[in-house]
């Protein structure tokens, strides 16, 4: 099933990984893509591959936690497509670092992006999809750390449990022109940043009940399932991705 047809996404942090899994199956299932990333060979390399697989997809280059860079995005999706009806805010950093020695700056940088880019993606993207009628969806990519402690992302786990709160919130304020707003919560995932551990995928398939880490596919097809029209009546939600992970809890 196609599912996704006349619709256009805005995915943010999509030049490899997650991201790009992300805008993959939207595409496959019928969605014009903005695929955004800050780095601009990631990202045209990005939109490349998505469009010789499945269709319409172009290439935003820009910081993703920059207000006015995100209304751009906005404005682009409109231009080329018509309407927005889906925004993923997948852009986001890990910083690790000891809480007694950690930076203002990198604190700053952290919650700039993960959660003020968030923020504001859903804030114009909301902006946009009132303006049409006809509701949409917005969907925040939390993390397993925003549920579970982790040794040296005090701040990264801070600003995913924020982001779930925020959708809690944002129910109450978008609800009212039929637009969703849920989290995905990804456990361990086997992209091109964590496999350069080499012990990543050796480490959490042991400690993962389901006995591997998740595949950028993996939360791909949650993020699509929130994002579709089977899942309009759910809202305020977060859906956590991790193979059983943290029902057990071993850290690595």
């Amino acid at each position: 099933m196609k599912g996704f047809e006349n619709q256009t996404a805005i995915v943010t942090g999509a030049g490899q990984g997650i991201g790009l899994a992300i805008c993959m199956e939207l595409a496959k299932k019928g969605a014009n893509i903005i695929l955004n990333d800050v780095e601009e060979s990631l990202a045209n390399e990005a939109a490349e591959k998505v469009r010789k697989a499945h269709g319409k997809c172009i290439a935003v280059t820009g910081d993703a936690s920059d207000p006015k860079f995100i209304q751009s995005m906005v404005d682009e999706a409109v231009r080329s497509f018509g309407k927005l009806d889906i925004a993923v805010a997948n852009a986001g950093i890990t910083l690790f670092g000891d809480f007694l020695e950690y930076k203002h700056k990198d604190l700053m940088s952290v919650v700039s992006l993960n959660l003020g880019g968030s923020f504001f993606l859903a804030q114009a993207a909301a902006k946009q999809i009132r303006q049409q009628g006809g509701g949409g969806s917005i969907l925040f990519m939390s993390s397993v750390t925003g549920h579970q402690a982790h040794k040296d992302l005090a701040a990264y786990g801070m600003t995913k449990a924020a982001l779930e709160m925020l959708a809690k919130h944002l129910v109450m304020e978008l609800s009212p022109y039929k637009i969703n707003v849920n989290c995905i919560a990804p456990g361990a995932t086997k992209t091109e940043r964590t496999m350069q551990d080499a012990d990543y995928d050796k480490t959490w398939s042991r400690i993962t009940p389901m006995g591997r880490a998740a595949t950028p596919a993996d939360i791909a097809a949650a993020v699509s399932f929130l994002v579709s029209p089977a899942a309009r009546h759910i809202t305020g939600q977060t859906l956590i991705v991790d193979g059983g992970w943290t029902s057990v809890g071993p850290n690595p």
